[in-house]
């Protein structure tokens, strides 16, 4: 990772509560706490440490104790000493290495309830969409099937479906991909060149991360907390000292803190974007699944003009309803790229997503795009032009089942795993919960010898870390979420809080 400042100031507000209820030595105290909050992703891997002096007088204590911590820290591994950047953050290599316990083979007893996909069963009325689909089959019939473009029907869908939420939308700004994931790794191919700065949230999406590295990308993490969302100022520091080619964000029921992004944070993003000539993609796939309150409006509206009086959340989680004029970033002239999907609101198996962007991009990237695909497969698109329509529809039935998986999940894991932090997040599919302890990766083995396969938390990480959260999904019917929340509390006990390793060189911090 290309190595970004941490600041004095951030650093301190991040250890506020450094020697809460420590008697060990000051130094100690202080490593323990860098420490957990490298573990937690809080402090992204790559980051440069703060110079000593400088952390020295933003926390009140003597250089000596802060050169003492970050011995300490480089001795335990955390720390990497590089020429010209001062202190950097890493892992050590026992936990940088540590194999991803979801590939792990293995035979799994029993029913087996995978859960590493965040995902819901089909949406009523997907069946009827396809025997009305196969309508059009023979008109498709008398084309030759290879269409890197899109489905003029359904791109004019997907464009009213942007312009109803706010965000004016032409057809012509619209290309259709095979899926979400299809378009991050076709705008990496074309917007990242080897060795570019990419600017990414941590955590994040693990399939994007991955799409950026393979294009060259270097990736600078920014932290994203379930509950206070992002760190503006660590954002606009980032930004800055890396002028990244690309920032990948999730603006709106971010993957897997279920965080919103306020509008002030919006406007910072925007705005320096803007001064940087960095292209910010936009990934909505879970944009519309929101339980509580109102739709934020696309992030490109913030970006240009026609979003007058959409609901966005002004503070950093979801939901506070700050319209977007006061984001005050409107005509900002940032290149914004929006990213949506089918798969999560109607079906997995419906392999549709898009981009809207500007013609020009969309004809670099169609210009691209020959060398990986030559189209989005037809019955799909016609599947989706009969669904996009509806969506509206669609989501009010989802929304009631998320709220009940939502709050039977989350209310039966804060009752039995009191220790155990559970975010009630305002939409979305996963709940990003704080396990107080660095035991994701053991959690998860625990788990799935019962059956249950879920993500731990480092896979989550764009260079791992995450030990202490576990993204677990409330998609499932009602007898798995019973299982969901048996399993883990047997999990939990057979683990009993074990640090895999790291908690033993912890202070009183854990």
């Amino acid at each position: 990772m290309t190595p970004v400042l941490l600041s004095s100031r951030s650093a301190a507000l991040l250890l506020h509560e450094w020697r809460d209820g420590s008697d060990a030595p000051a130094y100690e105290a202080l490593a323990d706490a860098i420490r957990v909050l490298v573990i937690d992703g809080r402090i992204p891997l790559g980051a440069r440490m703060p110079a000593e002096r400088g952390l020295a007088e933003a926390l009140g204590v003597s250089r000596t104790t802060v050169a003492n911590a970050y011995a300490r820290l480089r001795d335990s591994g955390y720390l990497v000493s590089l020429r010209g950047s001062g202190s950097v953050v890493r892992l050590p290599r026992d936990l940088a290495g540590r194999p991803d316990p979801e590939r792990l083979g293995g035979v799994v007893s029993g029913d087996v309830l995978d859960l590493r996909k965040a995902a819901l069963h089909s949406a009523p009325g997907v069946a009827e969409a396809v025997e009305r689909a196969m309508r059009h089959v023979p008109a498709a019939l008398a084309g030759i099937g290879y269409d890197t473009v899109g489905d003029p029907g359904l791109r004019a869908a997907i464009a009213a479906r942007y312009t109803a939420r706010g965000l004016p939308t032409d057809p012509s700004e619209i290309v259709v991909t095979i899926g979400a994931q299809h378009a991050i790794a076709l705008l990496a191919r074309v917007l990242v060149r080897r060795g570019d700065a990419v600017l990414v949230e941590s955590p994040t999406y693990p399939h994007a991360h991955e799409a950026f590295r393979e294009a060259g990308g270097r990736l600078v993490g920014v932290p994203v907390d379930a509950r206070s969302g992002w760190d503006v100022g660590v954002l606009e520091t980032a930004l800055r000292r890396s002028a990244p080619a690309v920032a990948y964000v999730m603006p709106e029921l971010h993957n897997p803190t279920g965080a919103t992004m306020s509008a002030s944070v919006r406007s910072v993003l925007l705005s320096v974007a803007a001064s940087t000539g960095t292209t910010v993609i936009a990934d909505e796939t879970m944009g519309e699944l929101r339980i509580d309150g109102d739709a934020a409006v696309p992030l490109a509206a913030f970006a240009g003009s026609g979003a007058s009086g959409a609901s966005v959340g002004s503070g950093g989680s979801a939901g506070s309803g700050a319209s977007v004029g006061s984001g005050g970033s409107a005509g900002s002239g940032a290149s914004v790229v929006m990213i949506g999907s089918a798969d999560k609101v109607f079906w997995g198996g419906l392999r549709i997503g898009w981009i809207r962007a500007s013609p020009d991009l969309l004809q670099r990237l169609l210009l691209a795009r020959p060398t990986g695909d030559l189209g989005t497969p037809v019955l799909d698109q016609l599947v989706a032009r009969e669904l996009v329509p509806r969506t509206h529809a669609v989501l009010e039935a989802r929304r009631e089942y998320l709220r009940q998986g939502r709050d039977e999940v989350v209310g039966a894991l804060r009752a039995r795993l009191p220790e155990w932090d559970v975010p009630s997040p305002a939409g979305g599919l996963t709940t990003w919960v704080g396990l107080g302890r660095p035991v994701s990766s053991a959690l998860v083995l625990a788990a799935r010898a019962e059956g249950v396969v879920l993500a731990s938390g480092g896979v989550f990480g764009p260079d791992g870390g995450f030990e202490r959260f576990l993204r677990v999904p409330f998609t499932m019917p009602p007898a798995d979420r019973v299982r969901l929340v048996d399993v883990l509390e047997r999990a939990w006990d057979r683990v009993g809080g074990a640090s895999s390793g790291v908690q033993g060189s912890l202070a009183a911090v854990v």
